[in-house]
């Protein structure tokens, strides 16, 4: 090959494989990860959080209704007093024993996932109006060519989602309530992710 490009060129996207859940959660699947034990994003919260405690647990489905055993799940979220644990924050200190990302993969005989989390708070949009409590998702799994990306919202708070930028921004107002949770005991919420079909979830481009 003559000459060179002063681009870098996008490569083609893949497949996760059957394997993401062994390169990224290595312990889940007894394997020794770099940290034996505490794969990255095991783990959002300390004794030290401040804040709601709350778990979420949910199995994702694909488009037969069959539960995915070997997908994995990443979630983002904002602290209670809404802040990101990032250094681009600029609002405020967040709280330093919150991370605000967790990564779990889904059980290989049920599929299930779960994180032990707080609820977060209310988070600016661009133009000033105010997101309602919410966990951003990304799920990657075997047949899934780009991850997917959606949002969870709270039961709870019908105040704050009706008001929401984004849940007012869908196209098809009879799809918001793929995006929030159902309660599942005392700060407990269950959210299942539908892949494709009837009820299929909304996702998000980024």
């Amino acid at each position: 090959m003559t000459g060179h490009s002063s681009h870098i060129m996008e490569t083609p996207s893949q497949t996760a494989g059957p394997y993401v859940q062994i390169g990224c959660t290595p312990s889940r699947v007894g394997l020794a990860g770099i940290n034996p034990g505490k794969d990255l994003g095991a783990s959002l919260v300390s004794r030290k959080t401040m804040g709601r405690r709350i778990s979420i647990t949910g199995q994702i489905f694909d488009g037969t209704g069959k539960a995915v055993r070997d997908g994995l799940v990443e979630i983002w979220q904002a602290d209670h007093n809404g802040l990101f644990n990032t250094p681009l924050e600029t609002r405020g200190k967040p709280d330093p024993h919150f991370t605000g990302w967790g990564r779990q993969g889904t059980d290989l005989k049920t599929g299930l996932y779960r994180f032990e989390t707080i609820v977060p708070g209310r988070v600016s949009w661009h133009d000033g109006r105010m997101q309602a409590p919410h966990v951003t998702f990304w799920i990657a799994g075997r047949g899934i060519n780009l991850g997917l990306c959606t949002r969870m919202y709270f039961p709870d708070h019908q105040e704050d989602n009706a008001a929401d930028p984004v849940l007012t921004g869908l196209e098809h107002p009879t799809r918001i309530p793929t995006l929030i949770a159902a309660p599942d005991g005392d700060d407990a919420y269950r959210f299942d992710i539908v892949l494709r079909g009837r009820n299929e979830t909304v996702f998000f481009e980024h």
